[in-house]
């Protein structure tokens, strides 16, 4: 993915696509920060897994959104607008979510291999669904589906 977003910087420079090129650079940085974060003391640069680069590109994505949400309170629509162009542009770096139809036949093939049949159990189904769905699925809709398959 790095190769990616470099070679991808380096297309908006050319194109002299501002956006898109604060952006990547922004993507990068926090990539980067990671990378450091994640030293094992030896000073050798980590090499970050596709998951945790998934990580930090959704958890970037996750700010445009807030801010995007607080923009719209305010009344700053030119915000909002410099907001969304940047959440399209890390959209490309992000794999396809799950449709409610494959969330809800995962959750359901979880709640048959956990024998879960109560709202006592929502935390082992959560567990076990977080950690097969994660960078899939926001975990707030895994929740959402979970609690509606338990309750009924």
């Amino acid at each position: 993915m790095l190769d990616q977003l470099t070679d991808n910087i380096k297309d908006a420079m050319r194109a002299k696509d501002k956006v898109r090129l604060r952006t990547l650079r922004s993507l990068l940085a926090a990539l980067k920060k990671k990378q450091i974060a994640a030293r094992d003391g030896s000073g050798d640069e980590a090499v970050l897994s596709e998951q945790e680069m998934l990580t930090v590109v959704r958890k970037e994505a996750k700010q445009r959104r807030e801010s995007i949400e607080q923009f719209e309170e305010a009344g700053r629509d030119d915000l909002v607008q410099k907001e969304q162009a940047e959440l399209n542009v890390l959209k490309a770096y992000l794999p396809d979510p799950l449709t409610d139809d494959e969330l809800e036949a995962v959750i359901d093939e979880i709640i048959a291999d956990t024998g879960a049949s109560s709202m006592a159990d929502m935390g082992q189904v959560m567990g076990t669904a977080m950690s097969k769905l994660r960078g899939k699925v926001d975990g707030g809709r895994v929740q959402q589906v979970v609690k509606q398959k338990l309750a009924g």
